[in-house]
């Protein structure tokens, strides 16, 4: 993958400054960055986080850990830590009215899975919609499990163990072929698009790069592993229903067997995966560590509400 386009001046700089590997040159946010969920933040967020995933062709491996964009990183990262907590706080609030225990706390914020997205491709979407739905999701699902597999060497005991069983299902049960992002890469070749990692950064909206940003910042800092958790478990407590709707769909609109396979395989998956999340991984996390439970709920919340930005403007795209 090869960096993408800028989409603003703090993006602009930032890519100028990882082409020419002088990352201490620009005067990158120094005047402060506005809102942080903006296109050109997140864009230059994104670029930050992938430099520790699989980085770009164009730019020096050793950049990973430059300090001038390890402090970029976290100018970057402050405001929108703080807007998420703005943005969920609603959300969680709601979730500790039904009492202590995490698991039924998780359970009441997912209860709703009949998300408008999922309702529209089942039954409305045409098949240039269900690709434009795709591509998207090709952002996170080409990396999928990665954000969350930062977790494992901070977790120990029995949610450590957890996250390794589920984790091992996603990444193939051994199998490469079995991968999930390899076999959504399949999907995407199914449905005539471009299979390679990174390949649509570019035309990724705002708020798909917000979900995919608050993953890698609730994956890559330590303190913030309770909310990793948190979200995963939200993520595979609303998976099972749409899938089944997306799979639904595809076969409406007579898409590559590869798509309808890749969210089939989901809808039984993710239906384990929600018990071991929820209570083999956050309940014993929240008993053994009794103060992340407010950071699980912040996760769950986030995963939620952020996902459903990301789906609404799909939406009102189409419409």
């Amino acid at each position: 993958m090869r960096l993408p386009r800028p989409r603003g001046d703090l993006s602009a700089q930032l890519i100028d400054a990882l082409a020419s590997g002088t990352p201490e040159t620009p005067a990158l946010a120094a005047g402060g960055i506005g809102d942080p969920s903006t296109d050109d933040v997140q864009l230059a967020l994104w670029i930050l986080y992938e430099q520790h995933y699989r980085g770009f062709e164009d730019v020096d491996p050793s950049l990973e850990w430059s300090p001038d964009l390890l402090r970029l990183r976290r100018t970057l990262e402050t405001p929108f830590e703080a807007w998420i907590c703005d943005l969920t706080a609603t959300t969680v609030k709601e979730a500790t009215e039904e009492g202590d225990d995490v698991v039924a706390q998780l359970e009441h914020l997912t209860r709703d899975q009949s998300g408008a997205l999922a309702r529209h491709l089942h039954r409305e979407a045409t098949a240039e919609q269900y690709r434009d739905f795709l591509v998207q999701r090709s952002i996170y699902h080409l990396k999928e499990s990665d954000p969350h597999a930062w977790a494992l060497p901070r977790l120990d005991g029995p949610a450590k163990v957890a996250l390794a069983e589920l984790q091992y299902d996603e990444y193939g049960d051994g199998v490469s072929a079995r991968l999930h992002s390899r076999l959504f890469a399949d999907a995407l070749e199914g449905a005539g698009l471009d299979p390679s990692y990174g390949a649509y950064v570019d035309r990724a909206s705002a708020p798909t790069l917000v979900a995919n940003n608050a993953m890698s910042l609730f994956g890559l800092h330590r303190r913030l592993r309770g909310a990793a958790m948190g979200h995963l478990a939200a993520f595979e407590m609303t998976s099972s229903l749409p899938c089944r709707r997306y799979v639904q769909g595809a076969e409406r609109l007579g898409l590559d067997e590869r798509v309808v396979r890749y969210f089939d395989e989901h809808v039984e998956a993710d239906a384990v995966h929600e018990q071991l999340a929820a209570r083999a991984i956050c309940g014993s996390m929240v008993e053994a560590e009794p103060d992340l439970h407010d950071d699980v709920l912040l996760g769950a919340a986030a995963c939620l509400v952020l996902e459903g930005l990301a789906g609404d403007r799909l939406l009102e795209e189409w419409r």
